[in-house]
């Protein structure tokens, strides 16, 4: 009777990749807080750099906890996850659209 072991998905990580995510988090944290608490910015480019720092946390987030890459299933779980963003992305968009498209037409006489 043997026991199979493999996980079927993406390695565990190590110690020094999980310190690794977590500093990187911290990092990504702290940043974007010290820019709006001492106003270094003008208020229109700090919100483009929360955006910025945002993406670069969601792509830590996935990297270094998450296991996300190509390799794990064969690309299945990055494909599931493209897939996601792209609909959750379009429902988005698309509501915003119909929003602003709304909101002109029922604010002309």
């Amino acid at each position: 009777m043997s026991h199979n072991t493999s996980h079927g998905g993406a390695s565990h990580g190590s110690v020094k990749s999980y310190t690794t995510g977590f500093i990187l988090s911290v990092i990504l944290t702290v940043i974007p807080f010290w820019i709006v608490m001492e106003g270094a910015l003008p208020q229109s480019t700090i919100i483009l750099v929360i955006a910025v720092f945002a993406v670069a946390q969601i792509l830590v987030q996935l990297g270094y906890f998450l296991h996300m890459n190509t390799k794990s299933d064969g690309g299945w779980n990055m494909i599931a996850f493209v897939f996601t963003v792209l609909i959750i992305a379009i429902i988005v968009v698309g509501s915003l659209w119909i929003m602003f498209h709304l909101n002109h037409n029922m604010m002309v006489q």
